[in-house]
């Protein structure tokens, strides 16, 4: 038994040494001693960004894959549903295209904004309002190559 209390204590030591150590230079830190670090600078590239190898770096790598492919899979249903042209663009209207997308995802608006942020789209306006601007033509100008 004491041996095992001997060792819970030595457990909680580590993990109370750990968190002073990330204390000592955490920016917000009040601890006497801190170390703080040297602000970034705008220009610096690691400005805004998580810290390399940490698990917030690898969630912000996941969510942004799925993100494309969730606008690769967007882009495909306008292709299926939409109107080609000869100039190799397709176009499909808000409203048709909100009434098939339904059914797939409750994001679509936000998915149409990020793929005319890529510049793989267009459409008339801000943002579009189901009803309102069910008659707004969507263009894709490009299909995404799917990555392997």
């Amino acid at each position: 038994m004491a041996s095992q209390i001997r060792k819970n204590v030595e457990i909680w030591k580590q993990r109370e040494e750990d968190h002073k150590q990330k204390q000592l230079i955490n920016p917000f830190s009040d601890w006497s001693g801190a170390t703080h670090r040297q602000a970034l600078s705008k220009d610096d590239p690691r400005y805004g960004r998580p810290v390399e190898g940490s698990k917030t770096e690898f969630r912000g790598k996941m969510a942004g894959e799925l993100i494309s492919s969730e606008v690769m899979e967007l882009c495909g249903v306008i292709a299926n549903l939409g109107e080609r042209h000869s100039n190799g663009v397709y176009t499909i209207s808000f409203g048709q295209l909100f009434e098939a997308y339904t059914l797939i995802s409750n994001k679509l608006v936000g998915m149409l904004m990020r793929a005319r942020k890529q510049k793989l789209l267009d459409f008339e306006g801000e943002m579009l309002y189901q009803r309102r601007d069910d008659d707004v033509i969507i263009t894709l100008y490009v299909l995404p190559k799917k990555s392997s």
